[in-house]
């Protein structure tokens, strides 16, 4: 009963901040956060250094994302090193990947992808809760279920990306076929639902000349879908049901990640099926294996109240302040956009 109490609230608030990112986050002055000077010029001028909303959405996602990973994990009696432990792990192999996999597929060094993030962290999620178990975990006396946390990682991760999208609208990445190229059932579904995005420096108009174009709102639709399927995914974990969570999060969201491609006209590499799509597909097929394999091991049932309590910690504070700071400085500096900036002193103030 707790669960499904604070569950609504939760719902309301995700709905909010959505609808203010797909309200405000097209427009032009929802890109560049701040500048700073990083190097004067022959001409007086400095040249700035870019601080994006991109990184502030992004980091924020996976502010929420690593808390409910910790909230689930603490609900079924995983201690709250051990899960920070794995989060590190999954961190330290799925961040660089997002950078790493664009630049094999898209051809491009200054981009990341969620897809080729996702992937390999499907992959070694078994292997990295393995490698914890091992060896923090013999140490200091813990053990992660491996279904359970499969189905903690799955429903952090619907939320996760949910929440990122609003970040690809910010920067104007991910995004859809204008709506003129579309007809019958399509048109009409979204004809006055359309995101239009301003400004010459999102990703939108350097890349394909959409800008001021209703678009189909393929981010939108992700945010919402993603965290619907996180908040059902949660519900079940929560109820014990934690096959049922993993296979909520995961089949929902690889399968829209490889069918909304579709609606996308940004690039995705060659072919008529992408590698995301295949990545998407790969991934799915492994993941439903390992987690048929891997099932069986006893989980307690979750306390709802346990895993919220684990979080409200000095140190849990800090884990989450040090990961939102990480994130921002990642994936917040854009190396895409420049700066060109001058100082003066208002003298009419003295």
């Amino acid at each position: 009963m707790p669960e499904i109490l604070i569950l609504i609230p939760v719902m309301f608030t995700l709905g909010l901040y959505i609808w203010w990112g797909i309200r405000f986050l097209p427009a032009e002055r929802w890109q560049v956060f701040a500048s700073a000077p990083a190097e004067k010029l022959a001409d007086g001028s400095w040249r700035g250094i870019n601080y994006t909303w991109y990184g502030i959405l992004t980091a924020n996602a996976y502010l929420v994302a690593v808390a409910v990973l910790l909230l689930l994990m603490g609900s079924v009696g995983v201690s709250t090193t051990g899960t920070a432990l794995l989060t590190a792990v999954m961190l330290a192999c799925c961040v660089p990947a997002s950078r790493l996999v664009a630049r094999i597929v898209e051809k491009k060094a200054h981009t990341f992808t969620v897809g080729g993030a996702v992937f390999v962290g499907i992959l070694v999620t078994p292997f990295a809760i393995r490698l914890v178990n091992a060896t923090a975990g013999e140490r200091l006396s813990f053990h992660i279920p491996v279904l359970a946390a499969y189905a903690a990682i799955a429903s952090a991760y619907a939320f996760g990306e949910g929440l990122g999208r609003l970040a690809c609208i910010s920067f104007g990445c991910c995004y859809g076929k204008p709506l003129s190229s579309t007809s019958g059932l399509i048109r009409k579904l979204f004809e006055g639902r359309c995101l239009v995005f301003s400004g010459e420096t999102k990703k939108i108009a350097y890349a394909d000349g959409l800008q001021g174009t209703e678009v189909l709102p393929v981010q939108a639709l992700t945010a919402l879908f993603y965290s619907g399927c996180g908040l059902a995914s949660a519900g079940l974990f929560l109820a014990g049901h934690f096959m049922a969570a993993f296979l909520c999060a995961t089949v929902t969201t690889q399968g829209w990640r490889s069918f909304s491609e579709v609606f996308r006209a940004d690039y995705r590499g060659g072919g008529s099926v992408s590698a995301y799509q295949i990545m998407g597909g790969v991934g799915l097929a492994y993941a439903v294996a390992a987690s048929l394999l891997l099932s069986g091991e006893p989980v307690p049932r979750p306390e709802f109240t346990v895993g919220l309590k684990s979080l409200w910690t000095p140190a849990v504070i800090l884990f989450l302040q040090g990961i939102w700071v990480a994130i921002f400085l990642y994936t917040g500096r854009s190396t895409v956009t420049g700066a060109t900036m001058s100082f003066h002193v208002n003298r009419e103030n003295i």
